[in-house]
């Protein structure tokens, strides 16, 4: 019998009831992601084999009969296949534009950025604290977005007219409610700034990794040994980069955030010295992974899964972070409570394999971060009366339209 489709709510509010579902029903199940019907993977075990096995690609152009006919300015997420960078690459060319961006994220280089991060978390805390006692502040909007726009920022050289710029485009390729025509809008000018900025930076190269990334590519070129990065490839790259060190840390910021303010107990656990910040942040991505759905892998050839089910050749795959995360396979019985002391808090918010996000470690540290001198600098800190957690119109970033809280009590109160 042919399993029941599942449709994806595009808003991201059924996530919880929807990974329930992925979860109960086998090691692969079929949904409806925007008007493409693809598997979605949910069983730890299973998608753990999947990311490692050669028989599964990233790349669209060679292995989804679909793409581009299909997709290419009719599907609202086919900025998200059809970019050509480590992201979708598929075995050498993977290697090869993997190589161009590992330096930039090296352990050393991510330590040597720590007192940086110190200084623009103080700065942002430094702004809040100016807030009136009992006053309601948003905390996505004014912590958990600028500081990591700020720190890759830093990293890529981007000027702050870029800056502004890249933010709300960066935010609607997340957004699963846009139409294929507002998507592809967005693209367009996503890859004016793109343009833009690596005009500016051939004429004016820094010490940063656009520059680097431009110059390796130019470099390259005129070689002509085949390894070029194509201008193509520059654009995507520098697309995954900004994007990714930017989006997915917010969530990881916002939803931190949130699980301690609703579970004082946790936080409590911190206080009393029984839990570091570090896995505070494990557990958060864990519980609440920054990403929900990571569209899409594809099946190079036939592979069967447990009970008879069968990938078919060229089928889409969806790994889905976020209901992994408190599967019972991972965790458990416990696996759906929230505990920074859990004992082992395994996770696959940054993937697995090859595609593992070479941008963790940066993550990681921006979190510890912020959560450390937040709430070392607002012990009192509580959502504001009232305050309504609206999740993100996506169904592939998991965070918060806003965090709506206060830092300091009134006084008198």
């Amino acid at each position: 019998m042919d399993q029941p489709v599942l449709t994806l709510d595009p808003t991201g509010a059924n996530r919880h009831t929807e990974d329930a579902y992925l979860r109960d029903h086998g090691p692969a199940t079929r949904v409806d992601l925007l008007g493409q019907e693809v598997w979605a993977v949910a069983d730890p075990g299973v998608l753990k084999a999947l990311l490692i096995d050669p028989r599964v690609s990233k790349d669209a152009a060679q292995h989804w009969p679909k793409f581009p006919d299909e997709i290419i300015g009719k599907w609202p997420l086919a900025l998200w296949v059809g970019v050509s960078n480590m992201f979708t690459a598929y075995g050498a060319d993977h290697r090869r534009l993997r190589r161009l961006v590992s330096p930039a994220f090296a352990g050393r280089r991510v330590a040597a950025l720590a007192p940086r991060i110190e200084e623009m978390t103080d700065a942002l805390l430094d702004a809040l604290a100016e807030t009136p006692a009992g006053q309601s502040v948003d905390l996505r909007e004014n912590l958990a977005v600028p500081l990591p726009i700020q720190v890759i920022s830093s990293l890529m050289g981007l000027p702050p007219a870029a800056q502004q710029a890249f933010r709300g485009l960066v935010d609607a390729v997340f957004d699963t409610t846009l139409s294929p025509e507002e998507a592809q809008a967005n693209a367009v000018k996503l890859y004016g700034v793109l343009a833009g900025l690596v005009a500016e930076k051939r004429e004016n190269p820094g010490d940063d990794m656009t520059s680097a990334l431009i110059a390796a590519r130019d470099d390259q070129d005129e070689e002509g040994d085949g390894s070029a990065l194509t201008e193509q490839e520059l654009l995507d790259t520098l697309l995954l980069v900004v994007s990714a060190g930017y989006e997915t840390t917010v969530n990881l910021i916002d939803q931190a955030i949130t699980l301690l303010l609703t579970h004082p107990e946790e936080r409590a656990k911190v206080d009393e010295g029984k839990a570091p910040w570090r896995d505070v942040v494990e557990e958060t991505l864990r519980f609440e992974a920054p990403v929900a759905h990571l569209p899409l892998r594809y099946a190079v050839e036939d592979i069967e899964l447990a009970g008879g089910l069968v990938i078919r050749q060229g089928e889409a795959i969806l790994a889905s972070y976020a209901a992994i995360g408190r599967h019972p396979d991972l965790h458990g019985e416990t696996a759906g409570a929230f505990d920074v002391t859990r004992a082992g808090q395994d996770h696959f918010a940054f993937g697995h394999g090859v595609h593992f996000c070479l941008g963790a470690p940066l993550a990681r540290m921006e979190a510890e971060t912020v959560l450390d001198k937040l709430f070392a600098r607002f012990p009192d800190i509580a959502f504001a009366p009232g305050a309504e957690l609206a999740p993100l119109g996506s169904l592939i970033s998991n965070g918060h339209q806003a965090l709506p809280v206060v830092l300091q009590p009134a006084a008198g109160s």
